[in-house]
This record gives structure tokens, C-alpha cells and sequence, in this order.
């Protein structure tokens, strides 16, 4: 379903406020994203249950009518969200007094730095796999270490050793093929 159009009036009430700043629509994943200098600042999005603001750096904002939310349950480091469920609790001063600060903070420099790199050890049961199928093997260690990382956290994360198993069946092929578990997401 396109949520999107479930929230027509909020969405285009959010898109005319944002035309009122000096942010520049840019279209990043299917999305408008609204930036300044070419930094990611603000983006407006329709969900089942509520519409959105997503400030990109929003962890930096004061929020001092409390109404950010962390954007993915805690995933996500930086990003927070401002939800709505009508049109009445959007306050176009307030929208717009957030909306400058968070241009104020990028423009300032005020951003989440990436962490650096660090590897995790190969899980016990795709290690053994490994072992096991030459094959398998050089085409992982052929891998970016970033996909290699994706992929051993997506085993990690598996509870049950079965399902961790499952999890391995399903990206042996990906691995032979050399792509990583996420990069049809990264076009």
C-alpha cells in the first residue's frame, strides 16, 4: 500500500513549509530529501500509521517540545523523526524553528561522524562452512570487508542454530557470486 496517500494534506501541509526555506528538494531514494550544501537535512515520508519529519542529524536538535523519536528502535544513531496523525498537530512556527536549527547545525559542522571500521570474527557455523567448501571460502575472502561484515552480522543475529543455518544456505549463493547481502538495497 502507498501510505502516502493516506496522509495527501499532512504530506503537502510538510512540503509547503519546507518550500519556505531556503533547503533545496533533492530526490535520493525515491524520495525528496531537503538539503543545504549538499548535506542531508530533512525528508517527509507517509506510513501506516503516521506521517513524518526525518532530520538526518536530529540526535543534535535541543527538541525542547520533546516530540523527536528515535527514526528505526534504536538502530539508527543520528536520524530522529517528528510524527503526526492529523493535520492539527502540525505547528508551522515550531516545524520551522526546528527546521533552522538543523540547517544551523550542519551549516556549523554539528554531524554524527561515521564510525570507523571494525571487523567481527566469522560466526563458529559460517566459519566451518568456510572450512569445509574451498570454493565458498576464496569467494568470501574475495569480498569487501564490509560485505564480509554484513554478512556474519546477519548470521549473528539469528537466535536458533537453525535458523542461523537457514541463513547460511540462503547466502552461499549470494557469496559465490560475490555480492553482497545488502546491495540491492544500495542502487
Amino acid at each position: 500500500m502507498n501510505y502516502q496517500e493516506q496522509w495527501v494534506k499532512e504530506l503537502s501541509l510538510l512540503q509547503s513549509i519546507l518550500d519556505k526555506t531556503e533547503l533545496v528538494p533533492v530526490k535520493k531514494w525515491g524520495i525528496n530529501i531537503y538539503t543545504h550544501n549538499g548535506k542531508n537535512i530533512v525528508a517527509y515520508l507517509g506510513f501506516k500509521n503516521h506521517c513524518a519529519l526525518w532530520f538526518y542529524n536530529g540526535v543534535f536538535l535541543k527538541d525542547k517540545y520533546n516530540v523527536l523519536v528515535s527514526a528505526a528502535g534504536g538502530k539508527t544513531k543520528a536520524m530522529r523523526q517528528w510524527r503526526f496523525t492529523s493535520i492539527e498537530q502540525m505547528d508551522e512556527i515550531i516545524i520551522l524553528e526546528y527546521i533552522k536549527e538543523a540547517i544551523q547545525n550542519s551549516v556549523n559542522g554539528i554531524e554524527l561522524k561515521p564510525e570507523k571500521f571494525s571487523p567481527v570474527p566469522v560466526p563458529l557455523l559460517l566459519d566451518a562452512r568456510l572450512k569445509s567448501d574451498k570454493a565458498l571460502q576464496l569467494a568470501f575472502n574475495k569480498l569487501t570487508p564490509g560485505k564480509q561484515k554484513e554478512y556474519c552480522l546477519y548470521i549473528d543475529e539469528a537466535k536458533q542454530e537453525g535458523t542461523k543455518l537457514k541463513r547460511i544456505e540462503k547466502i552461499v549463493p549470494m557469496i559465490l557470486q560475490g555480492v553482497g547481502l545488502n546491495d540491492k538495497y544500495k542502487r
